[in-house]
Order: C-alpha cells, then sequence, then structure tokens
C-alpha cells in the first residue's frame, strides 16, 4: 500500500500516541462485541450512522460474516484493545458502479485525535486500491466535522450535500458526500 504520508498528509497524530502504537487487521468475529459497542454508541447517541436500533452481537457476527476480500471489515487497536474498525461496501448494486465503493469509519469516543481514523482510513484506500477500485465515496452527516475533515486530510473532495435526507432525534439531517477518485 501506499504510504501514510501520501494518502493522509493533513491528519496530525497526537504526540501521546504515536502512529506506530496503532495496529490495524482484519476483523474477527472475536471483534464482534467490542464493534457492536463502538457502532451502538452511534446508533444511540450520535448521527454519524443514520440507524436507529442498536445491534445486537449475533446480528454484528453476522454483519462481519458478510465482509471478505475487498469488502473485509478491520479493526484498529492499541495495546491490544480494539478501539476502531472500518470497512468498504459495494456503493450501488448495477454492475456499471462495481469500481466504486463507499467507506465506513468508526473510532471509540474514548479515544479522540489519536490517529485511528487516519489508520484505518489508510488501510481501507490501500485496500480499495489494492483492488482494484477507482473511486471511493463518503457519505456524512453534514455537521460531521471531525469524519469530513479526516476524509479531506486523505485526499476526499466534497460533491455534494443531500438536503434532509435523514430523521434522527426528531431532526432532519443533511448528509455530505464526499469522494476520492484512485
Amino acid at each position: 500500500w501506499r504510504s501514510l504520508a501520501l494518502l493522509c498528509p493533513n491528519v496530525s497524530t497526537s504526540p501521546a500516541t504515536p502512529a506506530n502504537a496503532i495496529t490495524v487487521r482484519l476483523a474477527t468475529s472475536d471483534d464482534a462485541a467490542t464493534i457492536a459497542a463502538i457502532y451502538n454508541v452511534e446508533v444511540e447517541h450520535h448521527v454519524s450512522t443514520f440507524d436507529l436500533v442498536p445491534r445486537t452481537l449475533d446480528e454484528q457476527r453476522v454483519w462481519l460474516a458478510q465482509r471478505s476480500g475487498a469488502f473485509s471489515a478491520v479493526v484498529a487497536s492499541i495495546d491490544q484493545q480494539v478501539v476502531g474498525f472500518a470497512s468498504l461496501s459495494p456503493y450501488k448494486e448495477r454492475a456499471a458502479y462495481r469500481t466504486t465503493v463507499e467507506d465506513s469509519v468508526y473510532v471509540s469516543r474514548q479515544h479522540p485525535r489519536l490517529g485511528i481514523g487516519r489508520a484505518l482510513m489508510e488501510h481501507v484506500i490501500g485496500i480499495a486500491a489494492d483492488s482494484g477500485f477507482h473511486s471511493i465515496i463518503a457519505r456524512i452527516e453534514a455537521g460531521g466535522t471531525a469524519s469530513r475533515q479526516l476524509h479531506a486530510a486523505c485526499g476526499f473532495v466534497l460533491i455534494g450535500v443531500e438536503r434532509e435526507v435523514g430523521r434522527k432525534f426528531n431532526r432532519w439531517l443533511d448528509v455530505a458526500t464526499m469522494q476520492l477518485l484512485i
């Protein structure tokens, strides 16, 4: 894969957590509970996902079992503790879209601004490039400043905003669509 400096040159890592302290690997079924815990905080308290119902452990295991090849899930760890996860998904079902994927990146709220998102982004961008994809799409709740900044630092550009396409916590939500051409 390309070096981190080339992929995400404008994202800094906190001096307290050097980038080499973060490891990224393929997720296994043993990671299901931790992934669900990270994801369900977002489902229940934030708008980074438009899911409204938390995932059960069984549902998370099924989600992981469905991830393979270019669409595998990866986890980031610090001191062998999973602190974030990411994956690529098909963008659309129609065959003409097969060279485009959509990314998802979630970092534990207890570990902000440590370079975890950057490490995950580097990994999934590398997977996408190695798998022959041409385009990665990120669909981010428009107020998600940290996610938008991370994606921008990794070369994604804003290509549009969908107005009031989601509803969560009794409010209308916009979605910023960002794209990286590889």
